[in-house]
């Protein structure tokens, strides 16, 4: 991630957040959670980065394990969550298995 993409980021939060500030009448929802993915690599590289996040945020480990295994942590900031995941090589594997008959198959009407 860039500075640029960074600051654009927190400029945008920050903008949101004023805009609801100044117009009341417009909902929010009950919360909301930003998700950041690691980069492609492997299992090992993609948990290694999760844990170096989970120490920057002061969070524990989430993991169990799955036939859709994710590995994550998270940190709350009010109904704000930041959210880290890395998605496992099974289940993305499993996700492409299931997804591969998407379309092929119709309900009678």
């Amino acid at each position: 991630m860039t500075n640029t993409h960074r600051t654009a980021f927190i400029n945008g939060l920050l903008d949101l957040a004023v805009f609801l500030e100044a117009h009341p009448d417009v909902p929010v929802p009950p919360s909301v959670t930003v998700h950041h993915f690691p980069r492609p690599g492997s299992d090992a590289a993609q948990c290694a980065e999760i844990d170096q996040l989970a120490t920057l945020i002061g969070s524990e480990i989430d993991y169990e394990e799955s036939p859709y295994d994710h590995y994550g942590t998270s940190r709350l900031f009010g109904p704000v969550e930041y959210r880290a995941v890395a998605v496992l090589a099974t289940a993305r594997a499993l996700h492409d298995a299931e997804a591969s008959y998407r379309g092929c198959i119709q309900p009678d009407a």
